[in-house]
């Protein structure tokens, strides 16, 4: 049975739930304050914690609790479908070849890693390209892209948890990826 221990809460995971916080947000004020709010809530709730899962696993579900909160009230000012519909022609102009439609740009092209890019992958300058990449999403994208890929939550929980619809997510999902290829490739990763 795990334990709390609240007074070690800010030492050991202030990095790591404001990084999650962030990743969402890309705010640092709105990440230190959905942090700070998360710590006030588990200490409140800490009379409930049954000891089912660790200290750290407990404080994240609070957090992406926080975090929804967070777009609900966000989102109530302009919903992600119309976001989608009024970027389609500036998102095509930036990714795909305007003569030929369907292709990508010449600078936007298909090239795999070699046999060495899983240890390349796992390096710490990745890390990093690969973070100011996903940060240079919008960050209604972004927030999508990051509970698939980074916090490997389920299609439907992410779908109910931002408004959106089935297809309304594939689109996001896909122009995430693309996004994040364009600025891996510029980066001269891929």
């Amino acid at each position: 049975m795990n334990e709390l221990k609240p007074e070690n809460w800010v030492d050991t995971y202030t990095d790591y739930l404001y990084s999650l916080a962030f990743l969402k947000t890309s705010s640092r004020e709105d990440a230190e304050d959905l942090v700070q709010e998360t710590f006030l809530s588990a200490f409140r709730a800490r009379e409930g914690f049954r000891g089912d899962s660790s200290e750290k696993t407990w404080l994240t579900s609070i957090l992406k609790n926080k975090l929804v909160d967070y777009y609900r009230k966000k989102n109530s000012e302009k919903p992600l479908e119309a976001y989608i519909q009024e970027t389609e022609n500036s998102f095509n102009t930036a990714v795909f070849d305007e003569g030929n439609f369907g292709r990508f740009k010449t600078l936007i092209r298909p090239n795999y890693f070699s046999k060495s890019g899983e240890d390349y992958l796992l390096g710490n300058e990745f890390q990093k390209i690969l973070e100011e990449c996903i940060l240079k999403m919008p960050a209604k994208l972004r927030s999508v892209f990051v509970a698939k890929y980074i916090q490997d939550e389920e299609s439907d929980h992410i779908c109910k948890e931002h408004g959106i619809t089935s297809s309304n997510y594939w689109v996001v999902i896909h122009r995430s990826k693309i996004l994040l290829r364009a600025c891996l490739e510029k980066q001269g990763i891929m």
